[in-house]
């Protein structure tokens, strides 16, 4: 188990880019195969290549535990049945005008905390989708919950300004222990430079040593240089 350090398009904000669940990882169809490779086998999962809605954004996109996966409206038909043949879970293209699920809602498998400017039957669908009953909540007093913070099964890391009410309500929902910091030199917008499953995780390139012991311990997943 590790931190390893990428970057996808020559940015270190890989959480924009890909996301990761205990089962799978989607990755851009535009990164190398190679690369893409690399960083299936850091996280131990199966690997989905490809965009959603033919944009590299699928880290602000879409959002995923081991349940379900949670797609913005204008996903094409070839991409929906890529990700079909590797995930067998529930997959639901959210009919709304919102599209960065990635930034609103904040999962694992035990639970998902949710931007609260969502509407009751936003909430109802992903609640469906991911398993559960998903929670309203802020991260530093903040509503974008996906992009604030970063969860696992074996952990939270979130913003540092993260208040003391907001901790328990993660801790309460995801049932998992909560640390903060940053990413990528500094960043407090953790969701955007990070993501990794019980297994691993992969932080931006320019996330330094001391930010990696951080992520290692939040995640409970140890640093190992490669």
């Amino acid at each position: 188990m590790a931190v390893y350090l990428s970057s996808l398009f020559g940015s270190p904000s890989i959480g924009v880019y890909s996301l990761a669940t205990d089962k799978v990882v989607i990755i851009p169809k535009f990164v190398p195969i190679k690369k893409a490779e690399r960083i299936e086998n850091w996280l131990k999962v199966k690997l989905i290549h490809t965009t959603i809605g033919g944009s590299v954004l699928a880290g602000a996109l879409a959002c995923a535990n081991s349940n379900g996966i949670l797609l913005p409206h204008f996903v094409r038909e070839e991409e929906l049945e890529t990700i079909k043949s590797f995930f067998e879970e529930n997959i639901t293209v959210m009919e709304t005008k919102r599209t960065a699920y990635g930034n609103m809602v904040l999962a694992n498998d035990y639970g998902a905390i949710v931007d609260p400017r969502l509407k009751s039957a936003e909430i109802k669908a992903i609640s469906e989708t991911l398993g559960f009953e998903a929670v309203q909540g802020e991260i530093a007093g903040l509503p974008y919950v996906g992009s604030l913070a970063f969860a696992t099964n074996k952990g939270v890391l979130a913003h540092p300004m993260l208040r003391d009410s907001e901790r328990k309500l993660l801790e309460n929902v995801l049932k998992v222990p909560v640390d903060v910091g940053t990413v990528n030199c500094g960043i407090p917008y953790v969701g955007t430079g990070l993501i990794g499953n019980k297994y691993a995780a992969v932080a931006g390139s320019l996330t330094t040593g001391p930010e990696m012991f951080i992520i290692g311990n939040a995640l409970d997943v140890v640093k190992e240089n490669e």
